[in-house]
């Protein structure tokens, strides 16, 4: 039986702003703008951005080392503003799931899930970009639109057609392996490691470049006092750009066997979203990281994850029918 009208429609708008949140979280991260306001929730103790002249030198006394950049400032607000509006929605979807006495698990653990995320995007400026929160962040705001989108085909509202019948394991192992794949974007981007080997398929014209895998990878890392620009060494990015090249590899080829298990229109929805993320990857780095191909490889990757719900929901319900 079909949720209530209010509660599918408040969830859809809910879904639809989660996308727009992390669109504009990787914006803001890619044009350098994460600490765009020295402080939190409020940018330079106002509200909005400073604008006029006397707002501005305000903001510069009360923050000596951190000049306003109103160019950077307003990404950072903005997306600010539109993660807090998916918050109320989420609380708004929890209210009606309890007035219409539907089921309480989903709506409570996304607004758990939101709460943690305001904590860490919150901890993002106050720990000047710690690659491990930035990166825990960004998984958070993948976690929250992907959480959404689960309750949304729970709600029955998303469409189900057309998915495989027996793929048995294999949307496990790419769920998993693309989570991983996720996860190391975040890190390669929280570390600034996205331009790490400027060539491919090669880098820095080497097979195997000189890479420090223990300092890439080193999550015990220092807190600041400022990530921005990153503190590695070349040596220990080029490692985290390696991992990432590898991981999508291996994500490319569990992909392809999947592939072959989907029939319809899911088939062409996958199988064109892997070539297109994986021909964004590439381009990020023959072209120099431009700005819209680099926010739509991160959002690539969320359409990913989105679809291998959709595939790992209807697998498991026809399981269990079967």
């Amino acid at each position: 039986m079909q949720a209530p009208r209010s509660l599918r429609s408040i969830v859809a708008i809910t879904f639809v702003m989660s996308l727009i949140v992390v669109i504009l979280g990787a914006y803001t991260r890619l044009v350098d703008a994460g600490l765009g306001c020295p402080d939190w929730p409020g940018c330079y103790g106002f509200i909005t951005v400073p604008q006029s002249a006397s707002e501005i030198a305000i903001a510069e006394d009360r923050f000596p080392e951190s000049p306003v950049e109103v160019d950077k400032a307003w990404p950072e607000m903005v997306h600010r503003y539109v993660a807090t509006l998916l918050g109320l929605l989420i609380l708004i979807a929890l209210g009606i799931a309890v007035a219409k006495k539907q089921p309480l698990a989903l709506p409570i653990g996304l607004t758990i899930l939101v709460i943690i995320q305001g904590i860490f995007g919150a901890w993002t400026v106050t720990l000047k970009l710690w690659p491990q929160i930035v990166t825990l962040h960004l998984l958070g705001g993948f976690a929250t639109a992907g959480l959404i989108w689960h309750y949304l085909i729970r709600l029955q509202v998303a469409p189900l057609q057309n998915v495989p019948t027996q793929a048995g394991w294999v949307p496990v192992l790419v769920a998993t392996l693309l989570i991983i794949q996720i996860a190391i974007g975040g890190w390669t981007t929280s570390n600034y490691a996205a331009l790490a080997c400027p060539d491919f398929p090669l880098c820095h014209g080497q097979l195997l470049p000189a890479m420090d895998f223990a300092r890439g990878f080193n999550i015990m890392q220092a807190i600041g006092p400022n990530y921005l620009g990153g503190e590695l060494s070349n040596e220990a990015r080029i490692a985290i750009q390696f991992a990432h090249r590898l991981g999508a590899i291996a994500f490319t080829i569990a992909a392809i066997w999947l592939i072959t298990h989907l029939r319809g229109l899911i088939l062409f929805l996958f199988a064109g979203a892997v070539l297109v993320q994986f021909s964004l990857g590439v381009s990020n780095v023959v072209f120099d990281l431009p700005l819209a191909v680099a926010t739509a490889h991160n959002f690539g990757a969320l359409l990913l994850l989105l679809l291998v719900i959709t595939i790992l929901h209807q697998s498991s319900t026809r399981s269990s029918v079967g």
